[in-house]
Parts: C-alpha cells; sequence; structure tokens
C-alpha cells in the first residue's frame, strides 16, 4: 500500500532528520532481507529447502480433517487440481490435494526467487549484491561459498 510507505518515509525522516523516498525504503528493505538471507547461509539454511512450510500448513494431514471438510476439499480438487474425487478413497484424495499444493508452493518459489534475484536454490547472486550495493568481500565470499 503506497500510503502506507509514505507513512514510514516520515517516520523515517522524523528519527533520522533524513530525507527519503518509498523507493529508498523499499530498496533499504530489500537490501535487509538480502542480508538476512546471506547470514542464514553462513549459519547452514537459507536454501530452497529451508524455505518450506511446516507439512501442517499444507493440510488436511489426517483423514477426519479431510472428512470434516469433505465438499470444501473435493471442490478444491475438481476446481485447481482438475482431478474427479468421484470413487477415490480419502487418502488418495489427500494424497492429490497435497500434490497439487506442493506444486504450487514450489511455483510461488521460484517466482519469488526470480523476482528477488535468487537463484533456484533460493541463494542471491553476485549481480544482486552488486545492484543492491552490498557486494563487500565477506558478502560476496558466502554467496559464492555456497553457490559453489
Amino acid at each position: 500500500m503506497p500510503e502506507h510507505v509514505e507513512n514510514y518515509t516520515w517516520l523515517f525522516e522524523g528519527v533520522t532528520g533524513k530525507p527519503t523516498t518509498p523507493d529508498d525504503l523499499v530498496l533499504q528493505s530489500e537490501r535487509v532481507y538480502n542480508f538476512q538471507r546471506v547470514f542464514n547461509l553462513r549459519r547452514g539454511y537459507g536454501r530452497r529447502k529451508d524455505d518450506y512450510p511446516p507439512y501442517r500448513a499444507m493440510g488436511p494431514v489426517t483423514v477426519d480433517e479431510y472428512e470434516s471438510r469433505a465438499d470444501r476439499y473435493d471442490k478444491q480438487l475438481r476446481d485447481l487440481a482438475g482431478v474427479d474425487p468421484e470413487g477415490l478413497s480419502i487418502e488418495e484424495k489427500m494424497d492429490h490435494l497435497r500434490a497439487y499444493r506442493e506444486d504450487r508452493y514450489e511455483q510461488l518459489m521460484d517466482a519469488v526467487y526470480e523476482r528477488r534475484g535468487w537463484n533456484a536454490d533460493g541463494i542471491p547472486t553476485v549481480e544482486t549484491l552488486q545492484r543492491l550495493g552490498i557486494d563487500y568481500p565477506d558478502v560476496v565470499a558466502v554467496v559464492e561459498r555456497a553457490l559453489a
């Protein structure tokens, strides 16, 4: 929301005395987010495998849970996943729904990584670090080790 970002520019300027624009704040935010990613890489995290939500978040995870909302989940299978639930066991329905949701999440990660300037494993590229002006030797070294 642009008006929300504008509010932050006023707060930033009020605290620091430094005039700023919404674009400045977005760039600062992008730098911070990439620094966090690099710090996580340095600690052994920050790759695609670390970006998955808990198994529970892709639910339903139990037969009882599926059955409690069977109409809703069957509709999602039909309308979103393109799977006819008729004649399938609850377990098969759950497997199809989970496969659909996991595939969609993979697509989301691909889109986010591309937009952020990261590789397919979720690692910022050296070019991204350069674009953001955070291509300090120690930072680049962490990324290069992760990319190797």
